[in-house]
């Protein structure tokens, strides 16, 4: 089982002095992780370090601090807890004490987990797109399903007959959806699968 966020969580500890602030948010891809970033990042604070993973793409970074010390232990964090689609930021304003390379990890790597652990979860679920034009006489059937069926209307636009509707469904279901709707409509609807 995979695990996102539903929405953004913070975490703060201090460590001998120097304070440590993990922000969180579900991310669609490396897009909206960068955005969140800028979103978060302080400027005057001594480090801004970063991870985050959506499918098998991911990046860390260290932001100044020595090599793997703190955005790899983030990403660990985030894999370790079976976390996906999620980009964490800890933000590090230096107390004056040196941690050394070990105390860095422990210190980057506990904000991420310690944020993770405490935050509301939600099951990941994998997903495929199904776009089909869904006629009047059967719209209202289609919309009493998507609950049922775990799945997201992503688009939905009328037109004089109907309506061209965008679905994200669980892949384990895609089958059954599209069997489904072909027989609604005694196989006359058009239905197109993507990633």
């Amino acid at each position: 089982m995979t695990w996102t966020l539903p929405g953004p969580a913070t975490y703060e500890s201090v460590i001998r002095s120097s304070v440590f602030r993990a922000s969180a948010a579900p991310v669609e891809d490396e897009a909206a992780a960068m955005a969140f970033f800028r979103e978060v990042a302080v400027l005057d604070a001594t480090h801004n370090c970063w991870a985050f993973k959506t499918g098998q793409r991911f990046r860390c970074s260290d932001d100044g601090e020595p090599g793997g010390t703190a955005g790899r232990p983030i990403l660990s964090a985030i894999e370790g807890q079976d976390f996906d689609n999620v980009m964490i930021v800890v933000t590090r304003w230096y107390g004056g004490v040196q941690l050394g390379a070990g105390g860095l990890v422990r210190a980057y790597g506990g904000a991420a987990s310690a944020c993770l652990r405490e935050a509301d979860r939600i099951e990941r679920i994998e997903t495929v797109k199904l776009r089909f034009h869904c006629p009047f006489s059967s719209f209202a059937m289609v919309e009493s399903k998507i609950e049922g069926w775990r799945a997201t209307r992503l688009e939905c636009d009328f037109d004089g007959e109907g309506a061209w509707m965008t679905l994200a469904v669980p892949v384990e279901e895609a089958e059954a959806i599209t069997d489904w709707l072909r027989d609604l409509t005694r196989g006359q609807m058009d239905i197109t699968q993507s990633d």
